[in-house]
């Protein structure tokens, strides 16, 4: 909540109150039908004892937030978050539905409604309810390997059948130091066997300290020939205030050093060449490049310039809109993985067609692209922020496979 302002809280409290009388007065058709009035009154006094305790914890956090220490507060914003989705959403599909229900049912017969209009409007509203504390208590964690086999016919021989695990956005402090949880997908990382492994940004929400006993959990990652990770946005503390510019810079620097404590390559604005019998590739990686209001660190031509000799070029970026404004049709560039959307955290899916509302912000937003013979692949991230849920929309490690 620290990045809204108090009158925006208030305007997020207002809806709240006013889709919640709007579900009250539909609620009524429902209540009526049942004999007892005890329970009327039971069923009238949780609804807004509910209503009203949800927005007076809203503005007292949002008043009291300077004063909650730093890992409570990020707890504590996740959980409103999820309390206000969870309770928002199906209310607002049960008015709608409910709505329109009586609605047609008034238009075409003229009659009483129906006892099937208001058992539909509940079931309307308690399913998304059910799916969304679905997405937060078990889909949240449920993490899905993405595999796909690519093939280059510039690959070299020797890296014909390479293996490439990616992750991306942990933003680690949302775990609130569960362990065990990214135990389970360092398991499956390594039980894919692979040959490289590389992060492309987020580690973080802001601070250094939610990186406190994380190495032991990930210093278990095992890849043949090397771990290479970017910064994501959110890794240069831009999201917090300081009281000093040393605060910040101190911040970031402890972020940065994480890396080689878990034995990974961070690549700033650099390229690593891998070598195997005198083949060759590159592994570039930039530091964040996005568009506005996001801030731009990377420099690629910089990058580029100490791999000029090396023909196949792998990019890690972390944000997918850096491949259509600089990468593709720019540079002999063959493949680049990138993340920062989490596929929005949400999706419908239909077979094997995925789509998110997050389509209308990014061009490139989860999965596979291709354009001519280069490549780019999206992450769908294996942490989550602010929904601290998801919905169709797994949290993802990816395998890559090179083929010639």
């Amino acid at each position: 909540m620290r990045s809204y302002s108090l009158f925006t809280i208030l305007l997020l409290c207002l809806s709240i109150l006013l889709v919640d009388i709007a579900a009250f007065y539909w609620l009524q058709s429902i209540t009526q039908l049942i004999p007892s009035k005890g329970l009327k009154i039971i069923i009238n006094v949780v609804f807004w004892v509910f209503t009203f305790g949800l927005i007076t914890s809203i503005i007292i956090l949002k008043l009291k937030l300077d004063e909650i220490s730093a890992t409570r507060k990020h707890l504590l914003i996740s959980s409103f978050y999820g309390l206000t989705v969870s309770s928002f959403i199906p209310k607002l599909i049960f008015i709608i539905i409910i709505s329109v229900l009586y609605f047609t049912n008034y238009m075409i017969s003229n009659t009483e409604s129906l006892i099937i209009i208001p058992v539909i409007g509940l079931f309307s509203g308690f399913l998304p309810f059910f799916v969304i504390v679905y997405a937060i208590f078990k889909a949240v964690y449920h993490f899905k390997i993405y595999h796909h086999k690519i093939k280059f016919k510039h690959l070299p021989a020797l890296f014909n059948g390479l293996r490439i695990v990616q992750i991306s956005d942990l933003h680690l402090g949302n775990f609130n130091y569960r362990y065990k949880i990214l135990k389970r997908a360092v398991k499956l990382i390594n039980d894919l066997k692979p040959d490289l492994i590389f992060f492309t940004g987020d580690l973080v929400n802001n601070y250094a300290w939610e990186l406190r006993g994380w190495k032991k959990v990930f210093e278990k990652l095992e890849a043949k020939h090397g771990k290479y990770a970017v910064l994501g946005n959110h890794d240069y503390g831009d999201y917090s205030e300081w009281d000093t510019l040393k605060d910040k810079k101190d911040n970031f620097e402890a972020i940065k050093n994480f890396f080689s404590t878990i034995n990974f390559k961070l690549l700033l604005n650099e390229a690593e060449k891998i070598e195997i019998n005198k083949e060759h590739i590159a592994i570039l990686g930039v530091e964040n490049w996005g568009n506005p209001p996001f801030k731009q660190y990377g420099n690629l031509k910089k990058t580029l310039a100490s791999a000029v000799a090396i023909e196949f070029k792998i990019l890690l970026t972390h944000d997918p809109s850096h491949w259509q404004a600089e990468v593709v049709k720019q540079t002999d560039i063959a493949l680049t993985f990138s993340g920062h959307t989490h596929g929005m955290q949400a999706a419908l899916n239909i077979g094997k067609k995925q789509w998110s509302p997050i389509k209308y912000k990014f061009l490139h937003w989860a999965g596979l692209y291709k354009t001519g013979q280069q490549y780019l692949y999206v992450n769908r991230g294996l942490g989550w922020l602010g929904f601290p849920g998801r919905l169709g929309m797994r949290p993802e490690i990816t395998l890559i496979e090179l083929l010639n």
